[in-house]
């Protein structure tokens, strides 16, 4: 293994049944080293609650379990939408979505087949990020960020997709939806038409061993987003027997089984030490199913913690310390900026990025603190609530003011105690109001960007009664 000249320290686990290892050698990488491969696996509506490492007692999750051992676990990492394509938008642009146009869907809190919005391409996006860098980009899963031609992943700079443009119930068999048939994509082509997806994650599966393989002598990033534990859940039967949180189970235990395959074959291959993973969710489990936000209040659709938290793993050999855990606020918005500190990209100088570099962080450096003052929660248009530090602010129906330190729950309501604290967070609020907007005032926000827009849009399919498509019931 090249091992580099790290920073010394030790390191004390605090996550429970993490060992205190001895001494270790850690840090980032230097200048003149080999630039790192990235992979992001992102899972869609999975709870803070769902990993063993997190406290499921229902859940199997010994690959996940192993990771955030041989790496670093965050309790206070969020996404930025409690919905998907939102949420998908910050991942990809370092911003809150209210900011690049998709703080919700077209007409509905997400995006739909067909639909004349998505991401604008003028959009600078960590895979974009990442090509000026050098690096080759690949994307297996689920898209959810428009479905027309110019909204899919090869104008964001993806040299290569292979996965579904958007939600797995989008389909016809779903009467609330009525949607036409699920297209499954190969970079910008339906290479299927309904596919089965009891077999689909394992395909994925397959393409991200082969994409890793195929790129092991030079630096790549890896964008796998499963569609697993969105309903409806379709699992092979190898993890329906064996589990026992019943199909919503199975797909946890399957998404664990592909970060085991993903990690072996970097390890196997020998580059495990010079690939950071990320492993994160898009919003909270909508609890139902068997879906688990653990000890946080509310679930998918709000901006309560469980809406909002996600459990988040890092894992870098050599490089992130072991069995650590960092509980400063951080969210997917970081991964851009953070990213391009780790490669020497370049994020544009011209408009405002939400994500902050969080490297101090990751590599546990001593007094690390977040660079987050404040995190500000969005439900569609409307600013709901305001972070900092230990405190949250609820704004609709407020001012209710919660310790997130000593509330996590968030039951009492302490705003009459610290009434400096209101105005302090009131303060951040009406900035953000002032840049983002905000629908519950009126105001407009004066840093915004548009969405991509495209006239006379289509969808990929079409109900074609004769064609003998796969039927997906519910």
């Amino acid at each position: 293994m090249n091992r580099r000249q790290f920073i010394n320290k030790t390191v004390s686990a605090t996550a429970a049944g993490f060992l205190t290892l001895p001494n270790l050698v850690y840090g980032k990488p230097k200048r003149n080293d080999k630039k790192p491969n990235i992979i992001v696996i992102f899972c869609d509506d999975l709870g803070y609650g769902d990993l063993g490492c997190y406290g499921s007692t229902v859940n199997n999750t010994p690959s996940l379990d192993q990771m955030a051992k041989e790496g670093m676990r965050f309790t206070d990492f969020y996404s930025a939408a409690p919905v998907c394509s939102p949420s998908r938008a910050a991942l990809m642009t370092g911003c809150y979505p209210k900011r690049v146009g998709l703080s919700f869907g077209y007409k509905r809190w997400v995006l739909f087949p067909g639909e004349p919005v998505g991401l604008n391409s003028q959009e600078m996006t960590l895979p974009k990020m990442l090509k000026t860098s050098g690096y080759k980009t690949g994307m297996l899963g689920k898209w959810h960020l428009g479905d027309q031609p110019e909204f899919l992943p090869a104008n964001f700079g993806f040299d290569s997709y292979f996965g579904i443009p958007y939600s797995n119930d989008m389909i016809p068999d779903n009467p609330r939806l009525n949607c036409p048939p699920l297209p499954l994509l190969s970079n910008d082509k339906v290479f299927d038409i309904s596919p089965d997806q009891v077999t689909l994650t394992d395909i994925f599966l397959d393409k991200a061993k082969e994409f890793i393989t195929h790129n092991k002598d030079n630096p790549f990033f890896l964008y796998f987003a499963h569609f697993y534990v969105h309903v409806p859940i379709y699992t092979p039967s190898r993890f329906l027997k064996k589990s026992k949180n019943g199909r919503y189970g199975a797909a946890v235990e399957h998404i664990d089984f592909c970060a085991g395959e993903i990690l072996d074959t970097l390890k196997k291959l020998g580059i495990d030490d010079n690939t950071l993973v990320i492993f994160t969710s898009d919003n909270g489990s909508n609890l139902a199913n068997g879906g688990s936000n653990g000890n946080l209040r509310g679930g998918k659709g709000s901006t309560w913690e469980g809406g909002m938290r996600m459990p988040c793993i890092m894992h870098w050999p050599g490089h992130i310390p072991e069995g650590t855990t960092c509980k400063e606020i951080a969210t997917t918005m970081d991964i851009l900026p953070t990213c391009a500190t780790l490669v020497d990209g370049k994020l544009p100088a011209d408009r405002p990025i939400d994500g902050k570099d969080i490297t101090s962080l990751i590599f546990a450096e001593e007094g690390a603190k977040s660079p987050h003052e404040v995190f500000v929660y969005y439900m569609k248009n409307k600013l709901n609530a305001v972070r900092s530090g230990k405190w949250k602010l609820f704004l609709e129906k407020g001012p209710i003011l919660y310790d997130l330190e000593n509330d996590l729950l968030e039951t009492t309501n302490v705003y009459k105690e610290y009434p400096e604290v209101v105005a302090r967070l009131t303060s951040y609020a009406d900035k953000y109001r002032e840049e983002l907007g905000d629908e519950l005032q009126g105001v407009e926000g004066k840093q915004c960007r548009p969405a991509g827009w495209v006239e006379n849009p289509k969808t990929l399919t079409s109900h074609d009664w004769k064609h003998p498509y796969y039927q997906v019931k519910f």
